[in-house]
């Protein structure tokens, strides 16, 4: 049967392993190194955890069929989820990204540039900007939408017409808005990253990351990459991450629903300028994103009208945190310009309006009455 997203994210999946076990409603922790054979020439399926791990195939599973993908891997981090995608091109290869990214991505092109790899940066969400960049050595797009953090949208259908005519491939990472909001795959993605650290985990608890393939030939290359490098995750954290999905949805619509609060709230500020939220209509980017996800998530970006304001907001928040990560069920307030998007060349945060005055919230579960309230008494 297939279930709806909901069931899936508890659902999904029921690994070869538990067919013998003694009946664990939750996934077992395969805390172990290696795996004995029966007899020689003979495996359980599981020979050595970096290559594959029970615990850690439940959680891929999950994931895979959330995004509708033909593989996915689990990954330490979304870093090294990142990583092993760039390892997929070789020497002369062009990416075009989109402009407006995390910092500790561009962080990681500026590495692979050192090693032959080349990127250029847009605003993706303009097709005809976009498509005056492709050379004959551009491989692929590698896309955020919404964007981080100014939440620019990109049209992943109109982006997979301009990938065919030029044989692209297109990579998202989806962390903003998660499989359960969107699934770049059936709007016509290759490869689709996760901060695995952000909404699918939810608690603030597990650094992890993954990468997903609509392609059984991409599938075979990263698994080849994956068990060589060895940057999967962990038997104990791929738990925790099995266990944050099952709550996946209830979490994400109250986040939701917490956001627009806050983002209309903000809107009517007078010491807001400016309010980068997907939910409000007046986004330039919001009927794009309303058909071609089925939410508008819970990162908010809003400008104040000063350096002072903006510092004095971090300095004064009491039940909202001052931290750098998203998608937990607190609320976080993060000053991009020397957290998040430190790594970003000064006159590209310029040009973004990633400025001393601009914040992003990362809107949690709590009451939004007392996220509303300790706002302003932080605005005072």
């Amino acid at each position: 049967m297939d279930y709806q997203l909901e069931t899936k994210c508890i659902h999904t999946g029921k690994p070869k392993f538990e067919q013998d076990s003694f009946g664990a409603v939750a996934t077992p922790i395969y805390q172990t190194a290696m795996f004995s054979h029966p007899e020689i020439g003979v495996s359980s399926g599981y020979d050595y955890s970096r290559e594959s791990n029970p615990t850690r195939a439940h959680l891929e599973e999950i994931v895979k069929k959330l995004e509708g993908a033909e593989d996915t891997v689990a990954c330490s981090s979304g870093m090294a989820a990142v990583s092993i995608c760039l390892s997929l091109f070789e020497t002369g290869a062009h990416i075009i990204c989109s402009e407006d990214l995390y910092g500790g991505s561009v962080r990681m092109f500026q590495a692979y540039e050192e090693k032959g790899l080349q990127f250029s940066y847009t605003d993706t969400s303009d097709l005809d900007k976009t498509e005056r960049l492709i050379t004959p050595n551009t491989k692929a797009f590698y896309i955020e939408t919404p964007s981080n953090p100014t939440m620019q949208i990109t049209d992943l259908k109109a982006l997979r017409k301009l990938a065919d005519k030029y044989g692209l491939l297109i990579i998202v990472d989806n962390t903003f808005l998660s499989p359960y909001f969107q699934t770049p795959i059936e709007l016509g993605a290759d490869m689709v990253l996760h901060s695995g650290t952000k909404f699918l985990c939810g608690h603030n608890d597990v650094i992890a990351g993954f990468l997903s393939t609509r392609s059984k030939e991409l599938a075979e290359k990263i698994r080849y990459i994956y068990k060589t490098v060895g940057s999967c995750l962990s038997p104990f954290d791929s738990y925790l991450m099995i266990r944050g999905i099952k709550t996946l949805a209830i979490r994400q619509e109250k986040q939701q629903e917490n956001a627009l609060r806050i983002a209309q709230w903000l809107n009517s500020q007078e010491k807001v300028t400016q309010v980068y939220y997907p939910g409000l209509k007046e986004h330039p980017g919001y009927e794009i994103n309303r058909k071609q996800a089925r939410g508008f998530g819970s990162m908010i970006s809003f400008r104040v009208d000063s350096e002072e304001t903006a510092r004095r907001i971090l300095q004064k928040v009491q039940l909202i945190i001052y931290a750098e990560s998203l998608g937990g069920v607190e609320t976080l307030v993060t000053y991009p310009m020397i957290q998040t998007h430190g790594d970003v060349p000064e006159e590209t945060r310029r040009k973004l309006g990633i400025t001393e005055d601009f914040l992003r919230l990362s809107v949690g579960i709590e009451n939004v009455e007392d996220l509303i309230a300790d706002l302003e008494q932080a605005f005072r």
